[in-house]
């Protein structure tokens, strides 16, 4: 297929789609349009092993100017799309420029939840390379850490700043971290995490106010206790990229409302995926957002596939997968768990070289979804099983054989 494709957002979701559009054969003009001044970059790494300084900017790069021209990609870095003209069919950049398209794909993803908090310095979010970079250099100097949200991010961030040898306490308002995702019977193992880790937790408190400057804060909670802290970083979840869209035309809800194809509703050529999309999951019969690196990734591919081939639309429907790296846990999740109303635990979270698989049913008693932390074999048995749609009895006896070595041959039958 020819034309211009113009793809607004230069994160995971933006580049994938860029380069999807190319190995499916898109053989017309590619814009790939970014806010950020700085080259494409992966943002996992940005809590982690970049916050840390184990890693330089060169290794979190998505796509760098040799491979953008290698690919036929145009780069149009530092300058954000202000508009988008559906009738004009023409995505309108800050500095007045405006790209014609034959199709766009929307990718701006979604960015941090502003702090409400707002003392005179002190105060870190997490989302982009330049947040993680402040942040690095605010650890460098000393003192007390407090990380406000028990999430993702806030619990990567609090292994992080611990590792550097900071004093930790973590604040959420949930009785348990990540309570929302894996349910406060399996949360309360996350809670120990932290402590066998010495990081301090507050959780069934809220922030109530943050005062002073950097080096110097005081936050003080809900409960009425004081928190003394050189650094606060603020984890509170994420609003979609969508404001610029707003006189376009295009259905905004929580994001773009997309179709089952990954295009925007009654938009022709208007394509939304990654943090900013909200699209029909036709095996969920519902309209979703999901704010994971696999789902940019894996939507970034399909929507690719459809503008390079709209003879042949393929719907979206994924799976559910995401990542957290906290402490010594590798932590993978696999469908939605937050709909069992069952949940079994095989192997040990507790021990030493913990290694566990958590299942999750409903009253359909298929398998809803997993929990497996170190224990890469059961990650990969329930994600098939999800996909599969297998029973939660039966994916359970699968996970439960992996565990038990199987039992030596007698001497006749090694004789035999």
């Amino acid at each position: 297929m020819t034309g211009t494709a113009v793809v607004v957002g230069s994160s995971i979701g933006g580049v994938r789609t860029a380069q999807a559009l190319r190995s499916e054969g898109f053989d017309g003009r590619v814009l790939l349009v970014g806010a950020d001044p700085t080259h494409p970059y992966d943002k996992p790494p940005l809590s982690k092993q970049f916050l840390s300084g184990d890693w330089d900017e060169a290794r979190v790069g998505l796509l760098d100017p040799e491979d953008a021209d290698r690919l036929g990609i145009e780069l149009r870095l530092g300058v954000a799309a202000s508009r988008l003209d559906v009738a004009a069919r023409q995505v309108i950049l800050a500095d007045g420029t405006a790209l014609d398209y034959d199709s766009v794909v929307v990718a701006t993803g979604a960015s941090a939840r502003p702090s409400p908090w707002l003392p005179r310095s002190g105060v870190h979010v997490i989302r982009t390379l330049e947040d993680s970079r402040r942040l690095r250099t605010a650890l460098r100097s000393e003192g007390p850490v407090v990380v406000v949200g028990g999430g993702f991010i806030g619990a990567e961030v609090a292994g992080t700043a611990r590792a550097l040898g900071h004093q930790v306490t973590v604040v959420d308002p949930l009785p348990t971290p990540i309570g929302r995702v894996v349910g406060p019977e399996v949360g309360r193992y996350f809670t120990e995490l932290h402590h066998r880790h010495e990081v301090h937790t507050r959780f069934g408190a809220g922030v109530e106010a943050i005062d002073g400057e950097a080096g110097n804060l005081q936050v003080r909670l809900t409960d009425g206790s004081v928190l003394d802290a050189a650094t606060v970083v603020v984890g509170i979840g994420a609003v979609p990229n969508d404001g610029w869209l707003a006189d376009s035309g295009v259905p905004i809800d929580n994001g773009v409302l997309c179709d089952q194809y990954s295009r925007a509703v009654d938009v022709p050529d208007v394509y939304a995926i990654g943090d900013v999309a909200r699209w029909f999951h036709p095996g969920h019969r519902q309209h979703m957002r999901v704010e994971h690196w696999t789902n940019a990734v894996e939507q970034a591919a399909c929507a690719a596939h459809n503008i390079a081939h709209p003879e042949d639309l393929r719907p979206y429907r994924p799976v559910e997968y995401v990542w957290s790296d906290q402490y010594d846990w590798k932590v993978q999740i696999v469908g939605r768990p937050t709909l069992g109303t069952r949940v079994e635990i095989v192997g040990d979270l507790a021990g030493e070289k913990p290694r566990a698989a958590v299942l999750y049913t409903d009253e359909t008693s298929q398998l809803r979804g997993a929990v497996t932390v170190n224990w890469p074999k059961a990650l990969v048995t329930s994600r098939r099983a999800v996909t599969d749609g297998a029973s939660f009895d039966d994916t359970l006896a699968k996970i439960s054989a992996i565990v038990a070595p199987p039992a030596p041959a007698s001497p006749a039958a090694r004789s035999a």
